[in-house]
């Protein structure tokens, strides 16, 4: 048994949560009384509630995303009828993470809390069990934002174990913040004291991090920078390690470890391209965030947001023709639909115009090998994040949204809400069909075609999740074809 479990409920059982081990190698002298326990969203809720149980720990912590807060909430409702129908002491429930960062204080997960800690949680955390050991004492409570000084917080990346680097994804940040105000995203958001600017954590220390990991075998390394290439030079210094190591490791016969960059495509000077296109093949995935070719929709939500920057549609759509014909990295290109004002003819064709961008030749798209396409678009729908200030359209573009989380938009005064049900239907058939290679699509004007089949598919199977995938395939085949 440890005083102190940290806990979370991960997308995937292949995504062990860096914040854990963040919170946990910042405790000082009470790291040692410190255990990690991770769970899986698809998990049994029993699988979750023995070990809690069994670990009987003094301080209980849980961090809460926007995808596991029903499954949260879920967690502590049969916690709380264990702990009353055994008569065990309860333990003190401080929840942080970015959900209860920004939700209101009458939230209803917060009453299963003792504490909540908004924002980041390094200190704060450190000093709340500090504070609870010696005085033995609960009161309700709501911990402000700090942000923390990342020349002074110790880093988790030695707390990943075996397990980890072998099977699973490794998370890393060597940074924090964004220099964009994007309306829908939390960077934009400013509380009282702080700015959005980006923090860095130092350079030659998260290097030699990375060479630990490098060493130890690590098979994929995310990192979680907002904005990967905001500080150009940082940029080019990181990547030029890892290709370093990715030769070191060559020479040495083993295989390449790969590395995923999130990118914003307006920021791409020749340089940036010329190191990109070093990477070695399987080794660079890049994810850029389009979110919109409609410049008014982009204007519209602060998109720009950094140095009086216009966007260039045109520009950012040479950005994805330059990595895909000129890089080996696999390529993620993201598209958000419902964004204010934006209505179904132009989001479709803005898809059109990245599709067209994405394809070579009138095919799928440069290909890895014959089932794995080189490019996906990602069809993401707008999400109102608590706390987001793309709120403050709601009246003028009658924006509504589901009120539960994921909180994704219903309906928008120009996409009514059937078309937005459509959309989601795209979203996953393209996910599963598309993106996997396993529907071969000609270049062109595509979207109202896949339209159509995804609407097809769904009166077909009534759904858009849990459907054979060789059932799937056999029926969009027949019905793309004609």
């Amino acid at each position: 048994m440890s005083d102190i479990v940290l806990t979370t409920i991960n997308a995937k059982w292949t995504h062990p949560s860096l914040a854990l081990r963040l919170l946990k190698a910042n405790l000082g002298s009470l790291e040692t009384k410190c255990e990690i326990i991770e769970f899986a969203l698809r998990q049994p809720l029993c699988e979750k509630i023995v070990p809690l149980l069994a670990s009987r720990p003094r301080v209980l912590a849980v961090s809460v995303s926007i995808w596991n807060h029903l499954a949260t909430i879920e967690l502590f409702e049969e916690l709380e009828k264990e702990w009353t129908a055994r008569s065990e002491q309860r333990p003190i429930v401080v929840f942080g993470g970015p959900e209860v960062s920004y939700l209101p204080d009458d939230a209803d997960i917060f009453k299963y809390a003792d504490y909540v800690i908004r924002g980041e949680g390094e200190t704060a955390f450190r000093a709340l069990c500090g504070n609870v050991f010696q005085k033995e004492k609960k009161i309700k409570e709501l911990i402000p934002n700090v942000q923390e000084n990342l020349a002074e917080i110790k880093t988790g990346y030695h707390l990943y174990t075996d397990e980890d680097i072998a099977q699973k994804l490794i998370y890393a940040e060597s940074s924090r913040g964004c220099p964009f105000e994007c309306e829908f995203c939390l960077s934009a958001v400013k509380s009282k004291g702080q700015n959005g600017a980006v923090r860095e954590f130092p350079l030659e220390s998260f290097l030699t991090d990375m060479d630990t990991l490098i060493n130890r075998g690590v098979r994929t390394i995310k990192f979680l920078d907002r904005t990967f290439n905001a500080n150009i030079n940082r940029a080019l210094k990181i990547c030029e390690f890892f290709l370093q190591k990715l030769e070191e490791r060559k020479r040495a016969g083993y295989t390449p470890f790969v590395v995923h960059f999130e990118m914003v495509p307006s920021l791409f000077p020749q340089e940036l391209f010329e190191i990109l296109a070093r990477f070695p093949p399987d080794s660079l995935r890049l994810e850029i965030g389009i979110q919109t070719l409609n410049s008014e929709v982009s204007m519209r939500i602060r998109r720009p947001g950094w140095r009086n920057q216009t966007i260039n549609p045109e520009k950012e759509l040479e950005t994805i023709r330059f990595l895909r014909k000129n890089t080996n990295a696999i390529i993620h290109a993201d598209l958000i639909a419902g964004l204010p004002g934006e209505d179904l003819q132009s989001f479709g064709g803005g898809f059109d115009r990245l599709w067209q961008a994405v394809s070579e030749d009138g095919n799928t798209a440069q290909k890895r090998e014959a089932k794995n396409p080189r490019v996906e678009i990602q069809l993401g729908i707008l999400k109102q994040l608590p706390g987001s200030p793309i709120s403050r359209h709601n009246e003028t573009f009658g924006m509504r949204y589901n009120r539960k989380p994921p909180y994704e938009i219903e309906e928008t005064a120009s996409i009514i809400t059937a078309d937005l049900q459509r959309l989601k239907n795209f979203a996953a058939f393209w996910e599963r069909l598309v993106n996997r290679g396993l529907l071969p699509v000609k270049g062109g004007l595509i979207f109202e075609k896949f339209m159509s089949l995804s609407d097809s598919l769904f009166t077909h199977f009534g759904k858009n999740w849990g459907i054979d995938k060789t059932e799937l395939v056999k029926k969009a085949v027949d019905i793309f074809k004609t």
